[in-house]
């Protein structure tokens, strides 16, 4: 109500006070009474009742009267004070009916202290504003943060009922570019000040510079909490080609392309793919540069150790070739693993090249004649498994009786003898081009 109370008689109270609105809803205004005056003057009355103000000012005020385009106020001025409606809020087409309520106590701003109709006109939404900057300018010196829902969607962002209207640009919205924005309409959300200019009534937001700021604290506690060596789950949020990142509930590390597997890997999109759940063993903690590193094959069967454990140097296993080097030729001899078989292994008398003696793809018996488990290399001999033994005979049948010499030892590939295999009947035809009887050099083979 008026910063005074309305002046009484000594009759009986009616039994409806004068400023409320009547039974059909009408608003009376208040009245001072001559009888009501008793020793003081009329004007002395009327002035005791009446604010003083000024055009800028903000004052209190009871709701007495709301239509749709307009709400009255009694500010305790000699008439009722009129809201606009589009005064009333800094949202666009509100109804005021869902603004306020009769008998509410607002503030407003002095517009006009008397309009060509002689009306008192207030602002209620910008003496939210002048509330509002001063609020608003202090957060921003404390460097604090904003919070208010978002009332609407421009171009380039999102505005906000901060008290005055906040502009949140799409790309601050989070810590990825948002395209659409919409769903965002309704939701109360927080963010820091970053520009704030009253002469221009400007105030820019970021709620990703809040989201970091948050984050940040949570990443390092959470980073504080994680220790080499334990085992997490997680879930593979990408695969780019140098490794998969894996969200581990509070951050993201990344399992390089080294520790995917045992197994060589061509590309990381071979063994995990985004939204798989996988267990990760942690390798490393990085605080400072708030890195984790994961290994994802720490967490599996280590086929070295179990290849170890379960062979020795002298045994004779079973092996494909993989690959042909000028050194020699890599025999896969288990899962995962590959041993080399040097050149000088291959054969009792000289190799030129691997080729001449095995092809990729070609299975074999080989003999492990050294098991590096610390610096997981194993070297094979093709030449010592064939000298005599289990797969003497094997090898006979393999390679062809002139790969033996009258001891039954095995001497290697010749480049002069009777073809017995389709595989003896190529190296024939290319034997056949050498009338010397000379090697073929490495670009003239044919495949």
């Amino acid at each position: 109500m008026s910063d005074l109370d309305p002046i009484t008689t000594d009759e009986p109270t009616a039994e409806k006070p004068a400023d409320a609105p009547d039974t059909a809803g009408e608003y009376t205004p208040r009245q001072v009474v001559m009888d009501d005056l008793g020793d003081m003057s009329f004007e002395d009355a009327i002035a005791g009742t009446i604010v003083l103000f000024d055009d800028g000012d903000i004052v209190k005020g009871t709701v007495v009267k709301v239509d749709n385009d307009e709400v009255l106020l009694d500010i305790g001025f000699k008439s009722e004070g009129v809201i606009p409606a589009r005064e009333l809020s800094i949202r666009h087409d509100v109804d005021p009916h869902e603004l306020v309520s009769v008998g509410d106590e607002i503030e407003a701003l002095v517009l006009q202290k008397e309009d060509k109709e002689g009306r008192l006109i207030l602002s209620k939404k910008r003496a939210q504003y002048e509330r509002a900057w001063g609020t608003i300018e202090k957060i921003k010196e404390s460097e604090g943060v904003v919070k208010g829902p978002v009332i609407e969607v421009v171009k380039g962002g999102l505005i906000l009922d901060i008290g005055l209207r906040g502009f949140l640009p799409a790309s601050l919205v989070e810590l990825r570019r948002v395209r659409d924005l919409q769903p965002y309409v309704g939701r109360e959300l927080e963010a820091k000040i970053i520009e704030l200019d009253k002469n221009r009534n400007n105030v820019v937001l970021s709620r990703r510079a809040w989201l970091e700021e948050t984050q940040k604290e949570q990443r390092e506690e959470f980073l504080e909490n994680l220790k080499p060596g334990e085992v997490r789950k997680g879930i593979v949020s990408s695969v780019v080609n140098f490794g998969a990142f894996v969200d581990l509930g509070g951050m993201d590390g990344l399992v390089h392309v080294s520790e995917l597997s045992w197994k060589h890997v061509d590309h990381p999109s071979s063994v995990v793919q985004v939204g798989d759940e996988i267990e990760v063993q942690v390798l490393e903690v990085d605080l400072e540069r708030e890195r984790i590193s994961l290994s994802l094959k720490a967490t599996q069967q280590d086929p070295w150790q179990e290849f170890a454990s379960n062979h020795r140097v002298g045994e004779l296993v079973y092996g494909r070739v993989t690959k042909l080097v000028p050194f020699g030729a890599f025999v896969q001899v288990g899962d995962g693993i590959e041993g080399l078989v040097h050149i000088s292994e291959m054969a009792e008398h000289h190799v030129d090249l691997p080729e001449q003696v095995v092809t990729p793809g070609e299975e074999l018996w080989v003999k492990i004649i050294d098991l590096d488990l610390q610096r997981r290399r194993i070297s094979l001999s093709i030449k010592q498994a064939a000298e005599g033994g289990e797969v003497a005979e094997e090898y006979k049948e393999h390679f062809g009786e002139h790969a033996y010499d009258e001891h039954g030892n095995y001497v290697g590939v010749a480049t002069t003898f009777e073809p017995e295999t389709e595989a003896q009947a190529a190296w024939a035809d290319l034997a056949a081009e050498y009338s010397t009887g000379a090697t073929p050099s490495p670009s003239e083979p044919e495949q």
